[in-house]
């Protein structure tokens, strides 16, 4: 079973995600914040993160720059409210796999987080 680390504060976003990815067969661990999301990522392996840019304590950026240093391997989605371009192009410089802009829909994540994983 392929493993899902969700990296959001958002309850209710974290909810729809959590409910769509396991009810298709994915193993979904949460991290509310980013020190929760660094300390996971110590302890346990992960086939892809799902990360909002805006997090207390450490953010996505930070976390993706960890990531993309420490887990090149591991695919990165990013989920935004951000529609600037700079902070789009600035996400796929750091070597994320994909740009996701809130709200979304939960079928084209699905798509998404499919293709993505197709890839590695």
């Amino acid at each position: 079973m392929q493993r899902i680390l969700i990296i959001e504060d958002n309850p209710m976003v974290v909810r729809s995600l959590e409910f769509k990815l396991k009810k298709e067969g994915y193993e979904v661990v949460v991290a509310e914040e980013g020190r929760q999301a660094m300390k996971l990522l110590l302890e346990e392996t992960f086939d892809l993160i799902l990360t909002d840019l805006m997090l207390p304590f450490v953010t996505g950026t930070q976390i993706i720059e960890h990531i993309k240093k420490t887990y090149p391997n591991i695919p990165v989605i990013v989920l935004s409210t951000s529609t600037q371009e700079d902070i789009i192009t600035d996400a796929f410089k750091m070597g994320v796999d994909d740009f996701i802009t809130k709200p979304f829909s939960p079928s084209e994540l699905s798509l998404r987080v499919k293709r993505t994983l197709a890839k590695q």
